[in-house]
């Protein structure tokens, strides 16, 4: 992979091409106050966080009949600005470098995003939530209640 990311010490780079043996359709984007990976937050917040916008295509607006029934959602996006190579990688806030899947840093061979967020309102084809961590015109890959509180409120 080519990237203009500078690696820090004791991260390691896998030369092993990934495989193309999956196909994702993605099926909106998101839109947040971010521009640049610099200025996301580590972790979304979900009460305080900044209403965010996940904006469905068409004809998928009939696969969100029902969500207001929930407070809380999983949102699975990815995360198309990170590197993809790093088997070792050394966060600022570690001592020491770490295995790729001991973190969740957006750096990963499938670089799939997971934030559960707040369900703010529905306003069409349009999600309001609070709790992402993410740029803005992020692919959108799947919605789904959070699991802990699949029975609907109410």
């Amino acid at each position: 992979m080519t990237t203009t990311q500078t690696l820090r010490p004791g991260e390691v780079v896998s030369d092993t091409p990934l495989p193309v043996d999956a196909t994702l359709a993605f099926i909106g984007h998101i839109e947040t106050p971010w521009h640049h990976r610099a200025d996301c937050p580590r972790q979304g917040d979900p009460v305080a966080g900044p209403d965010c916008t996940i904006v469905l295509n068409m004809p998928w607006d009939q696969a969100l009949d029902g969500i207001e029934q929930f407070e809380r959602l999983d949102i699975l996006y990815w995360l198309h600005q990170s590197r993809r190579d790093l088997v070792l990688q050394n966060p600022k806030h570690a001592e020491a470098p770490r295995g790729t899947f001991s973190l969740r840093s957006p750096i990963r061979p499938n670089p799939i995003g997971l934030s559960n967020v707040q369900l703010v309102r529905r306003d069409g084809t349009r999600l309001i939530v609070r709790g992402l961590e993410c740029v803005s015109g992020t692919p959108l890959i799947d919605i789904k209640p959070d699991r802990c509180q699949f029975t609907p409120v109410g």
